[in-house]
């Protein structure tokens, strides 16, 4: 048998659950490819050029760590989805190959595609090979006691624990053994990334799993045991800044869980408290990607609380572009959305903030943000962009009550208390003193200190704002 073993969102070579049931089964050797999809990627998907490099570039550092084992990566081009089956079976017809084996991806869109190329192989007489690898525990596994779905995260989270303690933990295992030439050279990658939205910083985010792995090594060493309270304090490096690898599967779940627990004693839990919360957020990210294969419907930007349907938002053009270009105001926010479009990240209690005040302050679509954040966003993965925006809309499921409305200057003052972060990414607020960063709305006109600084007044009363929003809320 030959194999062709089809890469998405696992671009890596070592524990990569299809790559390594390929190689066992072939006896002619494996073939590789990945798709290319400009116009599914830019206007299905709303990926920006942040993470449309990011990962072709890890297609690339595949590409020469695959032709080490014999495995060249292929590469098809099809604008959309909808011609992949057919471009998939014309190559595998040309590599002879006798099936294809792939990791399983959960989106509706993706569900779809992978259902259509099953179709199309199997009819053609070639086998076909899914397999579970971007979560530790797959849909379908974490169930209630009455077989439904689970919809809120601390109960998720004590099943998937008892599930987990239940088995054997899950060993990442290394890349294959070198495989039997095939005598296929490997594809250029190429795609023109001129109508994608937004920069990229590849001084940032190298891509490629050696990398990967010395980061994720040096947050597990030196900085995982404090994570729990480094963690929402945006102006130091408190976070793993793991979430690109991730996303573009450079890493595997299993490979962070295990450096996680190797650090925490060999425990999942019960552990340090630095470990513990980081595996947590492990846990929620599984946690948004069972809801997106069990509520497929959330693929179609639907709120999950189907009774938020007829809420009222503010269609305010001016302050959904002030909130876009850092200019609203609010230092904590502004400082927020100029890092995400400096460096294609944000931290993630600013992901809170932000989202928040899109959705509470200014009364706006929650799903505005969610797509200005996927053009943006080097380590956009959509289960969890809109899980965190449905939560801060409270349109979601586990979402803050409507009612739990951050204020700016108070979650400013606890998280970036002498406005390091603010001064980092405002430079126009330099000179303010701790006391009066955080909020110009306490001054008045006369003393207004922001008044020569070249920084905008805010664009809503926060107070005012509230009772509105709160008003939106309570009228369904």
């Amino acid at each position: 048998m030959r194999a062709l073993v089809w890469f998405r969102s696992d671009l890596r070579a070592a524990d990569n659950t299809a790559l390594d049931a390929a190689c066992h089964a072939a006896t002619r050797g494996v073939v590789a490819v990945f798709a290319i999809t400009p116009a599914q990627w830019r206007d299905g998907h709303d990926w920006g050029k942040p993470k449309t490099d990011f990962v072709l570039r890890a297609a690339k550092e595949l590409s020469e760590k695959l032709a080490g084992l014999n495995i060249p990566l292929k590469i098809v081009t099809t604008e959309t989805f909808a011609d992949l089956p057919d471009a998939l079976l014309t190559l595998a017809n040309d590599c002879k190959c006798d099936g294809i084996f792939f990791n399983r991806e959960y989106e509706l869109n993706e569900t779809k595609r992978d259902t259509d190329v099953e179709r199309v192989f199997t009819e053609a007489g070639k086998s076909v090979h899914a397999h579970h690898d971007q979560v530790i525990l797959p849909p379908g596994s974490v169930k209630t006691n009455d077989d439904g779905w689970y919809t809120v995260f601390t109960p998720f989270k004590k099943k998937w624990l008892d599930i987990f303690r239940e088995g054997d933990a899950p060993e990442p295992t290394g890349p294959p053994t070198r495989q039997s030439d095939t005598g296929i050279e490997p594809d250029a990658i190429e795609c023109d990334l001129s109508e994608f939205e937004a920069d990229t910083r590849e001084d940032l985010w190298p891509a490629g799993e050696a990398y990967a792995h010395r980061r994720l090594d040096s947050f597990a060493e030196k900085r995982i045991k404090g994570y729990h309270e480094s963690r929402d304090i945006p102006s130091i490096n408190g976070t793993s800044t793991l979430s690109p690898y991730l996303a573009a599967g450079i890493l595997s779940p299993r490979q962070c869980l295990a450096a996680a627990m190797a650090a925490n004693r060999n425990r999942v839990s019960g552990g340090a408290s630095g470990p513990d919360t980081w595996i947590s957020e492990l846990i929620w990210r599984e946690f948004y990607k069972h809801l997106v294969a069990s509520h497929p419907r959330l693929c179609r930007s639907t709120n999950f609380h189907r009774k938020y349907d007829t809420l009222k938002w503010a269609d305010n053009d001016e302050h959904f572009q002030a909130w876009c270009d850092g200019k609203t105001g609010f230092p904590i926010v502004d400082a927020a959305m100029r890092q995400l479009n400096r460096t294609g990240w944000m931290h993630n209690r600013l992901r809170m903030i932000t989202a928040m005040f899109l959705t509470k302050d200014l009364l706006i679509d929650w799903r505005r943000g969610e797509r200005y954040f996927s053009t943006r966003l080097v380590d956009l993965d959509y289960p969890s962009n809109n899980g965190g925006w449905q939560w801060a809309a409270s349109t979601g499921t586990d979402a803050a009550p409507y009612f739990r409305i951050f204020n700016p200057a108070a979650q400013s003052k606890k998280f970036d208390p002498d406005g390091t972060f603010i001064r980092r990414f405002v430079p126009e607020l330099e000179s303010v003193d701790d006391k009066h960063i955080h909020d110009a709305s306490r001054l008045t006109s006369k003393e207004n200190i922001f008044n020569d600084l070249d920084y905008p007044e805010p664009i809503v009363d926060h107070k005012e704002a509230r009772e509105r929003t709160l008003a939106a809320f309570k009228a369904i």
